[in-house]
């Protein structure tokens, strides 16, 4: 899985910087009324409600409007119907991206990615065509203080039934999304605690650089800029100090 690190700490950074724009609760809001209109409003019951809420509470979202956001979702509140929604796409260099939208509007957000990816050298691809390349996954990150020791953690981590790890900073450590939330538990009950989240692997990638480098960023920057985007997966590979200097030039 090599690159997906180096990728996964600069979003993890853009993150902390995007919680400081209201878009960010714009995003968390949608996710929260979702998971609470699936799952329930009791995120000791519902996964996926709990880690929103734990994203929700670093952004600093008031209790008041996590409240009801939940309430929306399980109906005691008139709220927007809000649709999950997987669009696939090229950037160039024939990198794929797959997005995950949750949008009121279906028309509108295909419009609106449409006209985005045009204006950035990209292209709305067809159904299907993009999907087999993504891998479907749960994943654990954990700052890598917290792992004094490697090898004992990875020992327990796989005991847990972790699949794969990944090391860096933060650590991460890839499972089935079914096992997701106990691994979660029995990691955090030795004290490796680590947001939770599912993500899409890339199953290969393509090796970009230069201007084409430059321009996927971009696309993706722009893409995940769009309130209904909730985030964008691509399988391209970016030397490390490539990436870190263009992220360098896009956040300047």
């Amino acid at each position: 899985m090599s690159g997906h690190n180096k990728w996964a700490n600069i979003k993890h950074r853009k993150a902390a910087q995007d919680a400081k724009k209201s878009q960010v609760f714009t995003k968390l809001i949608r996710e929260i009324i979702v998971a609470a209109r699936e799952g329930g409003g009791d995120p000791n019951t519902n996964p996926r409600l709990r880690t929103v809420l734990e994203k929700a509470r670093e952004a600093n979202m008031s209790r008041e409007t996590i409240e009801r956001s939940i309430k929306k979702g399980t109906g005691e509140l008139e709220g927007e119907r809000y649709e999950e929604i997987t669009y696939e796409a090229y950037a160039p260099g024939g990198v794929a991206l797959y997005i995950l939208a949750l949008t009121d509007n279906k028309n509108r957000t295909a419009q609106e990615l449409r006209h985005i990816l045009s204006k950035n050298g990209g292209t709305l691809a067809e159904s299907g065509s993009v999907a087999w390349l993504f891998e479907r996954k749960g994943v654990i990150e954990i700052p890598a203080e917290k792992i004094p020791d490697m090898d004992e953690f990875m020992l327990l981590a796989i005991d847990a039934g972790a699949e794969d790890i990944e090391e860096g900073d933060p650590v991460l450590v890839y499972t089935s999304p079914e096992s997701l939330s106990a691994l979660r538990e029995e990691l955090a009950k030795n004290g490796f605690d680590g947001e939770a989240r599912i993500t899409y692997n890339p199953k290969n990638s393509v090796k970009v650089t230069g201007s084409e480098a430059e321009k996927v960023l971009k696309l993706i920057d722009a893409l995940e800029d769009n309130d209904d985007v909730q985030e964008v997966f691509g399988n391209f590979d970016i030397d490390d100090a490539e990436l870190d200097a263009i992220m360098e030039k896009l956040e300047g």
